[in-house]
């Protein structure tokens, strides 16, 4: 974001706890189809919309795995400060992921990020952990839980 506000990593984590909450995103049938494509999981209920129909998800559904892959897109959404002096950040792993509700194409999505913990663990290395939820559009149940840790260079 062009106008965002800069703060130290330290200022950051000061603010852990703090939730941020991206803008909505269509799962389209030509995204699942592409994520079918890059990952060869072609089974029917992501992309036979005929078969799927038969069902009790009614229709298509998003990939599991691609739910959790949008968390750049659904971050890159979300309103947030720029860190000062970053050098770098990169995906460490994560402690669970849960998928609860399925997204049906069509469907509309947002992330909901929450940090739990920002600590530094060497000098310039600081560890990040966030509680990373994908809410549908209309639905009461989220579609994904995730606590992922990701490592950031300062």
């Amino acid at each position: 974001m062009a106008d965002a506000e800069t703060v130290t990593i330290q200022q950051l984590a000061a603010r852990t706890g703090e939730e941020r909450v991206s803008d909505w995103v269509e799962v389209t049938q030509a995204m699942i189809d592409t994520f079918a494509e890059a990952t060869g999981d072609h089974q029917f209920i992501h992309v036979d919309p005929a078969k799927a129909a038969m069902t009790p998800f009614g229709g298509t559904i998003a990939h599991g795995f691609l739910t959790l892959s949008l968390m750049p897109l659904l971050n890159s959404l979300t309103p947030q400060p720029r860190i000062e002096g970053v050098k770098m950040g990169v995906n460490y792993g994560g402690n669970k992921v849960r998928f609860l509700t399925p997204v049906r194409s069509g469907k509309r999505v947002r992330g909901r990020f929450k940090t739990l913990e920002l600590a530094e663990k060497r000098p310039g290395q600081w560890q990040q952990t966030v509680e990373f939820t994908v809410e549908i559009e209309g639905e009461s149940k989220p579609a994904m839980i995730a606590e992922w840790i990701s490592q950031i260079f300062v």
